[in-house]
């Protein structure tokens, strides 16, 4: 008997695993990973061919709403990956919905200077 997912952390977590078996960081290219909690949003660059976290970025370093923290976020997450020679990555939006603090995200680091 099949289960079927009924919360949305199931299906966010169904989500992940299908985006997942497509999106690979590698040294040169590293995957950008973003999580989302209740309170704060995180950011990792990470390569997956030897499965080491090149850099992070937390929003507990920054105060105010998620909207702001995922802004700073995303554009601290830049700023290091500039001083660690990256400059493209691969996006991982884990499973959540592209809009609201992921964007954001997403459009900090462009700003920054990250391709993706």
């Amino acid at each position: 008997m099949n289960h079927k997912p009924t919360t949305n952390s199931e299906l966010r977590k169904r989500r992940h695993i299908r985006v997942r078996a497509l999106i690979k960081g590698t040294a040169e290219r590293p995957r950008l990973a973003v999580y989302r909690s209740n309170r704060f949003v995180s950011a990792q660059l990470i390569d997956d061919t030897v499965g080491k976290t090149l850099a992070t970025a937390h929003g507990r370093e920054f105060k105010g709403p998620q909207s702001l923290q995922a802004k700073a976020v995303g554009e601290a997450i830049a700023k290091i990956a500039k001083a660690d020679g990256v400059t493209s990555v691969v996006f991982d939006r884990a499973g959540y919905r592209y809009g609201g603090q992921v964007k954001t995200l997403a459009d900090a680091a462009r700003e920054g200077g990250l391709i993706f």
